[in-house]
């Protein structure tokens, strides 16, 4: 259930003293669109569930897990009978960690884990998953949300792996040293677009950064992603702008300004692109938090 839902903003009331929220919910019940900071997994666990984000229509099988990144606007619709696990955790107290970023760019805007898509992963993920119900459910655990996070981390551990070892498979790599190699420099990659995407970035010196050639690059870039360089560059701008506009005094020309966009005008249209929404909008909505 949502508890705290302003506009299309839902502040989560997370378990006291922790920063973890779990439902084991069997409410016929839809949830209207809304969106919040913290990244969400769902898995039927009876009967089905459907999902609606930025137009698409997405129906789990029991069984099937979904993870919707932050800030994704979404709504849930309940089949008459039926339950599933509706599953936040905050994880700014990991954003210390670089990887995770480029982790929720890879799965961005959401990504769904079935037996045959992620077929090494799968029941890896989803035994994690109810074990995270199990441990927030139980009245006696202790360490409880310590134990939590270390799933957390396996989990989206487990899809970035796959994701991006499913992605890089040229002919040039042909060994699982040399794939591990090409994933490593494409994190380095993507941390150092993170930091710097405010800044010109242009295929060819990203490129030559890498040691490959332009065309090379941008066929590896993809396959590691699932999107090409500039969109990529774009998301993370956007990224950036979001967390600008949570700042009222910042006004939306300085906010594109000052993450890398020449116009106010290509800035709005990029955002609502990216978010589905103008970057008036996003603010108004923000304004509940």
């Amino acid at each position: 259930m949502i508890e705290s839902l302003n506009g299309i903003f839902e502040t989560i009331n997370y378990k006291q003293s922790t920063s973890i929220k779990l439902y084991d919910n069997d409410k016929y019940e839809d949830y209207p669109a809304h969106w919040h900071t913290t990244p969400e997994i769902i898995m039927p666990t009876e009967n089905i569930y459907t999902i609606e984000c930025y137009n698409q229509i997405i129906t789990l099988r029991e069984g099937d897990i979904i993870l919707i990144c932050p800030g994704c606007i979404h709504t849930l619709y309940a089949p008459e009978r039926g339950r599933r696990i509706i599953f936040q955790a905050d994880i700014n107290p990991l954003r210390f960690m670089k990887e995770i970023e480029t982790l929720l760019t890879i799965m961005s805007p959401l990504i769904v884990i079935t037996p045959e898509e992620f077929p090494t992963i799968y029941d890896r993920v989803r035994i994690l998953l109810l074990e995270i119900r199990d441990e927030y459910l139980s009245s006696s655990s202790s360490f409880s949300e310590v134990s939590i996070y270390s799933k957390v981390l396996e989990i989206v551990t487990l899809i970035g792996r796959s994701r991006a070892g499913a992605g890089i498979e040229p002919a040039a790599v042909n060994t699982p040293c040399k794939q591990e190699e090409y994933i490593e420099k494409f994190i380095e990659i993507c941390n150092y677009i993170s930091a710097h995407c405010a800044d010109e970035l242009n295929l060819e010196t990203v490129a030559s950064m890498s040691g490959f050639s332009k065309f090379y690059f941008s066929r590896l870039f993809k396959q590691f992603t699932n999107v090409s360089f500039y969109k990529y560059v774009n998301q993370k701008r956007i990224e950036k702008a979001a967390e600008l506009l949570t700042e009222p005094k910042i006004s939306i020309t300085n906010v594109a300004l000052s993450c890398g966009f020449d116009s106010l005008s290509s800035f709005i249209r990029m955002f609502k692109i990216v978010k589905g929404c103008t970057p008036t909008e996003f603010r108004n909505m923000y304004q509940y938090y």
